[in-house]
C-alpha cells in the first residue's frame, strides 16, 4: 500500500507541524504502508524563527525544508500522480495555509498551489482516501468546492475556521482532539490535532486513528 504524505516545510509556524508529520509517518510505518513523502519545489512565503516567533530576513525552499523531516527521502510533488498512490495524508502546520495555499492571508477566498490542487483533485475524483490533519481540511474544502463538491470535515472546536469551511461549501463537524471525522461518501478523514491538542499525546491519539481510518478506506 502506497500512501503519499504531503509536507509543506519544517516547523509549525512556516511549514509542516513536525510532531504531526512524524506521528503520521510512525503510524504508517507501523501499518507496513510504503510512504511517498513529497512537497512542492517552491519558496516558502516567509521564514519564522521558532525560538522567538519572529519573522526572519531570509528565504527557504519548501521541498528542501521538508526533506529535513523526510531524512532526505522525498519527492518533488510535481513528479507524483494519483495513479502512484493508494491514499494521501496531509499533516497540518501553517505551511498548509502559507505555502500550499494562502488561506492564512485570504481565508475562504484563498488560492491553492497548482501542484497541491492537481494532486488533491486527482485523489478526490478517483475516490482515493484523503486524510487531513489540523488546518489541512481548509485546503481540502477549497479544492473540492472548486470541483463543485462538498464534504464533512473537522478542525475541532475553532469556530472561526469552522465557519470558513462552511463558507467554502463543506460542512464542519465538531470533533474531540482524540477522535476523527470520517466522510465515507468522499473517503476523507480529518482530525484536529494541534488545532486543539494540549500535548503530543492528545495529537497522537487522533492521528493514529486518522491513519487507521484512512488505510481502512483503501479498496
Amino acid at each position: 500500500m502506497k500512501v503519499g504524505v504531503l509536507l509543506s516545510g519544517c516547523g509549525f509556524n512556516d511549514g509542516s507541524e513536525i510532531h504531526e508529520s512524524v506521528l503520521t509517518m510512525l503510524a504508517l510505518d507501523r501499518s507496513n504502508a510504503e510512504m511517498v513523502l513529497m512537497a512542492p519545489n517552491i519558496d516558502q512565503m516567509h521564514v519564522v524563527n521558532h525560538y522567538t516567533g519572529q519573522e526572519m530576513d531570509e528565504f527557504r525552499n519548501v521541498l528542501v525544508e521538508s526533506a529535513r523531516i523526510a531524512r532526505g527521502n522525498i519527492k518533488d510533488m510535481a513528479e507524483v500522480n494519483a495513479a502512484d498512490l493508494d491514499a494521501m495524508i496531509i499533516p497540518g502546520g501553517f505551511g498548509v495555509a502559507k505555502n500550499l495555499s494562502d488561506y492564512a492571508m485570504s481565508g475562504p477566498e484563498c488560492s491553492v498551489n497548482p501542484d497541491a490542487y492537481r494532486l488533491v483533485s486527482e485523489m478526490f475524483l478517483l475516490k482515493k482516501p484523503l486524510g487531513a490533519i489540523c488546518i489541512a481540511p481548509t485546503m481540502i474544502a477549497k479544492i473540492i468546492n472548486e470541483l463543485q463538491e462538498s464534504a464533512t470535515l473537522t478542525i475541532g472546536e475553532d469556530q472561526a475556521t469552522a465557519d470558513d469551511i462552511n463558507t467554502m461549501g463543506s460542512t464542519h463537524e465538531k470533533c474531540s482532539v482524540t477522535d476523527v471525522v470520517v466522510d465515507k461518501k468522499n473517503n476523507i478523514v480529518t482530525t484536529p490535532a494541534y488545532m486543539d491538542a494540549k500535548n503530543i499525546s492528545e495529537a497522537a491519539e487522533g492521528i493514529e486513528k486518522l491513519v487507521s481510518a484512512t488505510l481502512s478506506l483503501v479498496l
